[in-house]
């Protein structure tokens, strides 16, 4: 028994088969959807635009940190480049032969003072360094402290306390005079360096093939600008009294100003001496530094001199009531001279340095000047 089939009528709208099929739906806008209410988007798409906006925030972040490591970098090269860089040096790396240090050489009965100090309290003021060209360093300042590194060192083999130095390290390229002078200041500044060594470094400074200069009394104007008019004058005292009787010398440092200069002057006017000092101190090779002080003494008729420091005899000016003085100008070639004459006193002031002048020649000027006022 066959089963009949059920129809159903359709009724399809006018112009159907002329309505073309609709397109899918576009993203609904936001103006779309009622106010308050946003468009919802599916997870991945989510997911997407988070970590494409991480990545923009991490590459923001980057940037900013290689730009402030960059800065960094560049003012750690500048202040390294100034040697205001500490770093720890081992000793074997530092050599002391690009200066000739203004140290007499031999025992210095203050380091044993200065290592028990380090030892105690630690290196409170580093030592300065040049870089060389083959990783090594040469000494600038801190010849001292570099030796007491060495002695503890040396005493107790601890490479790890005292087998580095902290040292500021200054590249390459600073003139020789410029060094020099740093390492004559600080000693000037601690007041302990005595003239003995100091007109020894102007000797050596001017012996140097590397500098200039080869006159030492010439030196003394270069590398103690700091220095007073007056101490300069006593350094090439000194100076002269070295040239003579130098190399006879056990204790030149512990020569006394006042001892030293007289000595000098003596030296200039009896120069037959030189041989009386030479023939007392050759071959006595266990004299205490008291002997070679008492030989000195007695050569010059300093017997009554204090040994430490002796006071320069002075001229008293017999006081006069007033205050006159007369001032006045004289152009000359190096610029306008100011002079000034009052009782007891004439003084020239003249944009020139007259240390550079030979002493004889400003003494026979100057002397000559005095009789043209008789």
């Amino acid at each position: 028994m066959s089963r009949k089939r059920r129809m159903f009528e359709i009724e399809m709208p006018e112009g159907s088969d002329e309505t073309p099929p609709q397109a899918a739906p576009a993203e609904p806008s936001p103006e779309t959807f009622p106010a308050g209410k946003a468009a919802r988007r599916g997870p991945m798409a989510t997911a997407i635009t988070e970590a494409a906006q991480s990545a923009r925030d991490r590459q923001q972040v980057e940037a900013q940190i290689r730009a402030e490591n960059d800065a960094l970098a560049h003012e750690h090269v500048r202040l390294k480049k100034l040697g205001l860089v500490i770093d720890l040096i081992p000793l074997d790396q530092v050599e002391t032969y690009k200066l000739t240090r203004d140290r007499a050489r031999g025992p210095d009965p203050e380091l044993a003072e200065l290592t028990e100090s380090i030892r105690t309290i630690g290196l409170s003021n580093p030592i300065r360094l040049e870089a060389r060209a083959d990783g090594g360093y040469e000494l600038i300042q801190g010849y001292r402290r570099l030796s007491a590194y060495r002695a503890l060192l040396e005493e107790t083999g601890d490479a790890d306390l005292w087998g580095r130095i902290p040292a500021a390290v200054a590249q390459p390229g600073a003139e020789l005079e410029a060094l020099y002078r740093q390492m004559v200041d600080e000693n000037l500044v601690r007041k302990d360096i005595s003239f003995a060594e100091m007109a020894q470094l102007a000797v050596d400074y001017a012996a140097d093939p590397q500098t200039a200069e080869a006159d030492p009394e010439k030196v003394v104007a270069l590398l103690f600008k700091s220095a007073g008019y007056q101490k300069r004058s006593y350094v090439r005292g000194f100076i002269r009294l070295l040239d003579r009787i130098g190399p006879c010398l056990h204790f030149a440092p512990a020569i006394p100003r006042a001892l030293g200069l007289q000595l000098a002057n003596k030296l200039e006017v009896e120069p037959e001496l030189v041989a009386r000092i030479r023939a007392e101190l050759d071959g006595w090779e266990n004299r205490s530094e008291t002997d070679e002080l008492e030989v000195l003494r007695r050569v010059s008729g300093a017997g009554d001199l204090d040994p430490v420091a002796a006071p320069t005899p002075r001229v008293a000016v017999p006081a006069t009531p007033g205050k006159a003085k007369t001032s006045f100008q004289i152009d000359r070639r190096e610029g306008r001279a100011k002079c000034t004459a009052a009782n007891g006193r004439l003084e020239v002031r003249l944009d020139r340095d007259f240390t550079m002048i030979d002493r004889r020649r400003l003494e026979d000027a100057v002397r000559k000047m005095l009789d043209q006022l008789d």
